[in-house]
């Protein structure tokens, strides 16, 4: 094992601890000035439940709770890794998604986010670990995208306002709904998001009830009031 590898199973570790894992990483090109020192960018996230377990003790209702809780694991773990973290939250905006393509194999669902083989759309990213360090990478395992074999592709017809299309993702239609939704099959703020829970791949790997409506709940605050209309990926 090279020191790169114990120096990477170590930080897992560190990361398991708090229900985060190490979500594949990149070593930017010399032009990408916001990484200017920087060898080595890990991308640390969740798939699953787990961070959940870890996160809702601490819980307090308080605004943003899992950012600031993610900042109150993750620094100390930057810190013994001799790392700087920045996260997908705050200012500047960082984009995220697109250093998550580089770091893995995922692939744009028709609903906007991005879907991965194994864990389906039940995966987030928490932090970015930035290394001055060049550290040896693995390349992303090759997989299909299992949206091309998907049959009906049930994700653009279950939302009952019909927020996604070949347009992209209506944010006004959704944030409407999800002001005014009440009862049955409608009401988002218990089940979640239709459109994300009818998708087959990686159905294990679903957050629990609480996890779902803690994100759906976030993400209706985020979006009230929008007046955007339409998204695109």
């Amino acid at each position: 094992m090279t020191a790169g590898e114990i120096h990477s199973a170590a930080l897992s570790e560190a990361l398991a601890t708090h229900g985060l894992i190490l979500r594949g990483g990149f070593h930017p090109q010399a032009s990408e000035k916001e990484f200017e020192g920087v060898e080595t960018v890990l991308l640390v996230g969740n798939a699953g439940g787990t961070m959940w377990g870890a996160f809702a003790p601490h819980f307090d209702g308080a605004e943003h709770p899992l950012n600031r809780w993610t900042e109150r694991v993750i620094e100390p773990i930057a810190a013994r890794f001799s790392a700087r973290a920045v996260y997908p939250f705050g200012e500047p905006r960082r984009p995220f998604q697109q250093w998550a393509m580089r770091a893995e194999t995922l692939y744009p669902s028709p609903i906007g986010l991005l879907i991965h083989p194994q864990y389906g759309l039940w995966h987030a990213w928490r932090a970015a670990l930035l290394f001055v360090a060049r550290m040896p990478l693995p390349p992303p395992k090759p997989a299909q995208n299992p949206c091309e074999v998907c049959a009906g592709k049930p994700c653009l017809s279950a939302c009952p306002v019909s927020a996604f299309g070949v347009g992209g993702f209506d944010v006004a239609r959704c944030a409407g709904h999800l002001a005014a939704a009440e009862g049955g099959r409608a009401d988002c703020h218990d089940v979640g998001c239709h459109a994300r829970n009818v998708c087959p791949v990686g159905v294990e790997w679903r957050y629990p009830e609480a996890q779902v409506r803690f994100h759906i709940r976030a993400f209706a605050r985020s979006v009230s009031g929008a007046n955007a209309t339409t998204l695109k990926d």
